[in-house]
């Protein structure tokens, strides 16, 4: 009997083994057979957008970074709660950047459209980077691994970061700011995004998460560019003009 026990046994665990390579291999293929794209120019010819993202910092800092990001995505989440704290005390706030941030929800994150109108709602009354710190804080509660219906936990992050709720469920429940949404997730697939985080610093877009030493060193070499492009002309631009008539 317990011969037969341990057959039955052993027959789920090769079956559930089997499973999980079959699943593996799907996602593999999943992986490889996306697109790659590494840091490259930003596209000189491609005209500005309409998306609005959300500005933190003083818009005519030397160096404008923006953000596509999924409120969903693990990537985003470890960089916002990890990286980024750096990024506002040692470059936004000394006015080293100014720093936009563009809502690009992913089809294969089931909660990330409520976790943006959540965000917008609350940006609506002034407190976006609250907001934001507080839903990617809460990211494991909310996503769509954790359950299907995320409303409550993202009331509970409106809650704590002091909104009027009433206008904000009016305005979550409402979906009022799903078309800002889209716009934004258009603004990305326009500038050929492909993956979150991806950053747009000055004039090159760097795909995927970057720890601080990196980010502030494309930083710098992006400032060194716009100090090297705003000097005077040297000596020999500054003389004065030939009388000589030039024909």
């Amino acid at each position: 009997m317990a011969k037969t026990v341990r057959k039955k046994s052993n027959g789920k665990f090769v079956g559930v083994l089997v499973l999980v390579v079959i699943v593996g291999v799907a996602a593999l293929g999943y992986v490889v057979a996306q697109p790659r794209a590494g840091i490259r120019p930003v596209d000189p010819n491609l005209p500005p957008g309409t998306a609005e993202g959300y500005l933190v910092g003083n818009p005519d800092a030397p160096v404008k970074v923006v953000e596509f990001g999924d409120f969903e995505c693990p990537a985003c989440g470890q960089w916002a709660t990890v990286t980024e704290p750096d990024v506002r005390s040692r470059l936004i706030a000394t006015g080293k950047i100014s720093f936009r941030y563009f809502d690009y929800p992913l089809d294969v994150h089931r909660n990330t459209w409520p976790a943006s109108n959540a965000v917008a709602c609350a940006a609506d009354q002034g407190k976006f980077v609250e907001m934001h710190d507080g839903v990617f804080a809460a990211q494991d509660q909310w996503n769509g691994e954790a359950t299907r219906d995320p409303s409550k936990v993202l009331r509970k992050v409106a809650e704590s970061v002091g909104l009027d709720m009433d206008a904000w469920q009016k305005c979550y429940d409402a979906q009022a700011n799903y078309p800002r949404i889209k716009a934004s997730q258009e603004e990305g697939a326009r500038r050929g995004i492909n993956q979150t985080p991806t950053f747009i610093i000055g004039s090159t877009i760097y795909p995927g998460a970057m720890p601080y030493d990196q980010f502030a060193k494309a930083v710098e070499a992006e400032a060194a560019k716009a100090a090297a492009s705003s000097k005077p002309a040297g000596p020999a631009a500054s003389k004065a003009p030939s009388t000589k008539n030039p024909l």
